[in-house]
């Protein structure tokens, strides 16, 4: 393995644990066409990707990638027996198998919440993850895996949070379970009500006192009024 090579992968592992925090063992999702390069090529994934990446991998592929190997015949019978070695994740197309790529695209999903590599030869699903920030993409060139520099999607995604304009999708969730666990989400929405009820004194009552002090302030003057004319009298 060249030490350039080296430098460059461990140098784009540094940008996606910092920014979209990936940690070991780095889950890689594998589609037939990179299972097919890797024997033409002669390539032991399992053996050379973790060194690679510098940290330990798990390699894992879809019942979908399986089950359209095993449709392309004789071809890929190579291809399919190593897809086969990987833990197979479960996608959300058990009744209905789709093609290798549009599961692959379903799995990262919702900001890749389990934070998957994709491995393919596919330029079509290399371009599609690309339009996605925070997904590494793995694919094989004259003999060797390369791990692809970050997309620009990527790097826009980084520096707007860098600016706090964005919040990562697992972030919000994050949150939201949070606030609901210490009981957050219910103290916010009787705060809201308390808002509602009116505050003060009834102006009605406000009204009545008024009255009955111009009445008691005009009692003593009458009062008075009597005594004076009795004085007189006198």
């Amino acid at each position: 393995m060249g030490v350039t090579r080296q430098k460059h992968a461990k140098k784009i592992m540094g940008f996606y644990k910092h920014n979209f925090q990936f940690r070991e063992p780095f889950q890689v999702l594998l589609d037939g066409t990179f299972c097919q390069a890797a024997l033409r090529n002669k390539i032991q994934i399992r053996e050379q990707l973790p060194g690679y990446l510098d940290g330990a991998a798990q390699l894992c592929t879809t019942r979908c990638v399986i089950k359209e190997l095993e449709s392309l015949g004789k071809a890929l019978y190579g291809a399919k027996l190593i897809a086969q070695r990987f833990q197979v994740r479960n996608c959300s197309h058990h009744k209905n198998p789709v093609s290798g790529s549009t599961c692959l695209l379903s799995m990262i999903e919702d900001g890749n919440p389990h934070h998957y590599f994709i491995a393919t030869q596919d330029q079509d699903l290399s371009n599609k993850v690309k339009r996605k920030p925070g997904i590494p993409l793995l694919f094989i060139i004259q003999n060797t895996m390369v791990l692809d520099k970050p997309s620009p999607k990527s790097l826009a995604f980084v520096q707007k949070l860098q600016t706090n304009q964005l919040v990562p999708e697992y972030q919000k969730q994050s949150i939201v379970e949070l606030k609901e666990k210490e009981g957050l989400v219910k103290q916010e929405g009787e705060k809201r009500r308390k808002r509602k009820r009116p505050g003060g004194p009834n102006p009605l009552s406000c009204l009545k006192k008024k009255k009955k002090k111009t009445q008691e302030g005009q009692e003593p003057s009458a009062e008075k009024k009597k005594r004076r004319k009795r004085k007189r009298n006198r």
